[in-house]
């Protein structure tokens, strides 16, 4: 089996599919999206993240035709799509509501689009029969879609925009309407049927646990801007800026400002009167400043008594405990009211726990725990 690692963005050489170049599209006085270039690879899962309001739908009704940028320019496969009417983009979008006809089976809805472009008949047939098998619903081409579950409707969507094979799938929060475990499974089952079919996924979604799983790359948005771009991993572990951090996930922000102590290494001033953290970064800081020290919970340890090897060791009051049933978090208050969360897995079955309200704890990190940003 061929391990090598799809990374397409990390290749100069490669053309991206998508490319916007300084696309900023107004209403009225409303900046939709702000001045946005963004590359899109071929076969990639794209998520564009954000919360509402944040300019991700507008990016999506742009690719798809309905919305024409006011600057700027988007291109597909190297061509200005402007001038490009939505029926003859090699682009699909699938709604959040479906949009199923409620009057023909699952097979007619599938076929719809086939029979509207003149396919010969026999070909219609070979086509949707391979998107009910793509999609597991062979047993329910007979069907109506209130004949179905929501997932399955959800399938038949999907079917239905992949059965003229686009070189470009969007899909607007199309997990939307399904309860939590359908959603994981159907987020599994579209990574599969991405990966089958070849075809470029771009998803709008505001659920961040969604895009971690499903993308390839994800862009976080805010205001009509991306603020990154990156691996989820990369996203995760090395957030751009505190909105990023923030945005992804669970994190301890602490405010303070640095003071160069080695190579790669800062001394970190959070609260007076308290002894400095360490962390180190890649990103050069100035003596003396302003910086925001960002650690996730589950790298902070918590102990009854000071660790003897911790770089970073303060202690602080239990204020709260949310039990989680994989986790349990502390949220640990700091002399100075700052408030730290630490994570632990629950192992064993809880007997007792061995901290509880009110308790002296200490909470300690590495230096390479945290990320050091600067806005």
């Amino acid at each position: 089996m061929n391990q090598t690692v799809f990374a397409p963005w990390d290749d100069p050489a490669e053309k991206p599919l998508i490319r916007f170049e300084n696309v900023t599209k107004r209403f009225g006085e409303f900046v939709a999206i702000d001045d946005l270039t963004l590359d899109i690879f071929e076969k990639e899962f794209f998520a564009l993240l954000g919360p509402s309001g944040c300019g991700k739908t507008t990016m999506m009704r742009m690719l798809a035709g309905f919305e024409t940028p006011t600057e700027g320019r988007i291109e597909l496969a190297g061509q200005d799509i402007a001038p490009v009417p939505p029926n003859k983009r090699a682009v699909n979008m699938m709604f959040q509501s479906y949009a199923l006809f409620p009057h023909l089976s699952v097979y007619e809805n599938i076929a719809f689009g086939l029979r509207r472009g003149d396919m010969p008949k026999n070909d219609i047939d070979d086509r949707v029969g391979e998107m009910l098998k793509l999609t597991r619903l062979e047993k329910f081409a007979r069907r109506k879609p209130h004949q179905i579950s929501g997932g399955q409707r959800q399938r038949v969507a999907l079917a239905r925009s992949l059965a003229k094979a686009p070189k470009l799938l969007l899909l607007d929060e199309p997990l939307g309407a399904l309860d939590a475990k359908l959603r994981q499974a159907t987020q599994f089952e579209l990574m599969d049927i991405q990966e089958k079919t070849g075809t470029t996924f771009v998803i709008v979604t505001h659920d961040q646990e969604e895009a971690m799983t499903v993308a390839s790359r994800v862009a976080v948005m805010d205001e009509g801007r991306v603020m990154q771009v990156a691996t989820p991993e990369r996203i995760y572990e090395a957030p751009s800026s505190v909105y990023v951090a923030d945005f992804i996930g669970d994190v301890n922000i602490v405010g303070g400002s640095t003071k160069p102590a080695g190579a790669g290494q800062y001394h970190v001033h959070w609260a007076e009167g308290q002894a400095p953290f360490m962390a180190a970064s890649d990103r050069a800081f100035s003596d003396g400043q302003a910086c925001h020290l960002a650690v996730r919970p589950e790298k902070i340890a918590i102990s009854a008594e000071r660790p003897s090897d911790a770089e970073n060791a303060v202690q602080g009051t239990v204020l709260d405990i949310a039990y989680l049933g994989n986790l349990s978090t502390y949220h640990v208050e700091l002399p100075g009211g700052q408030i730290i969360k630490a994570q632990t897995a629950n192992t064993q079955r809880i007997s007792r726990r061995s901290f509880t309200w009110e308790d002296p704890v200490w909470v300690s990190w590495t230096a390479t725990a945290g990320v050091l940003l600067e806005q």
